[in-house]
């Protein structure tokens, strides 16, 4: 890949990694309810979702979900039910300051946030659209696909984790400083509204024709 090549997909996906998501709200909640630590595995779970749309559209996959609007509707309203499902959760989360022991018993498993991440990502077929417009663009079909499509998928992996690392650590930062169940009630409430909203926005997502 030439280097003009990757330094474009590098701005793109600076700018794909900082566009507001269901991906920046679950990093929020993660990080407010758990702590920046426990909240990476979130982080973790996020990317291997993006992992996954990134192999969907390298196999070609990706064209047939865009050409199938059976597939497109359920993986649409799947996502869409997820995502209001965990506002729902985050609304009704418990008031009470951080501790990592309750965080552990009330969701806060690793493999609890990590599959949580990953869904996210994972059934949002908005994102596997964008990728499928996206992706192409930067790679010559004169050249190995292989490394090209690896080469992308670093780097947009990099900046997709520096962006969601810092709405954690954000989010975690903030939490430390809410301490009175008033607070906390309205913060829970406040993203579970931003979850809520991430899904009635994708359930109108519609592909161009």
């Amino acid at each position: 890949m030439p280097v003009d090549t990757w330094l474009a997909f590098f701005v793109a996906s600076w700018l794909i990694s900082l566009s507001p998501g269901a991906g920046a709200v679950s990093c929020m909640s993660a990080g407010m309810r758990f702590g920046y630590r426990r909240a990476l595995w979130n982080i973790v779970g996020l990317e291997i979702g993006i992992l996954l749309v990134l192999c969907v559209v390298a196999a070609g996959l990706g064209a047939v979900l865009a050409a199938s609007n059976l597939a497109f509707t359920a993986v649409k309203w799947l996502g869409a039910a997820y995502l209001v499902w965990l506002g729902v959760q985050q609304w009704r989360a418990p008031a009470i300051p951080l501790e990592i022991d309750v965080a552990t018993r009330a969701g806060g498993a690793a493999k609890t946030l990590l599959v949580k991440g990953f869904l996210v990502n994972a059934t949002n077929p908005k994102g596997i659209l964008f990728m499928l417009a996206v992706l192409p663009q930067f790679i010559d079909p004169a050249r190995p696909q292989f490394i090209q499509y690896a080469i992308c998928g670093i780097t947009l992996l990099f900046t997709d984790l520096v962006v969601m690392s810092a709405y954690t650590g954000f989010a975690a930062r903030v939490l430390r400083l809410l301490r009175a169940p008033r607070q906390l009630r309205a913060m829970n409430r406040a993203v579970g509204g931003l979850f809520v909203a991430a899904g009635a926005f994708l359930a109108t997502f519609r592909r161009a024709l």
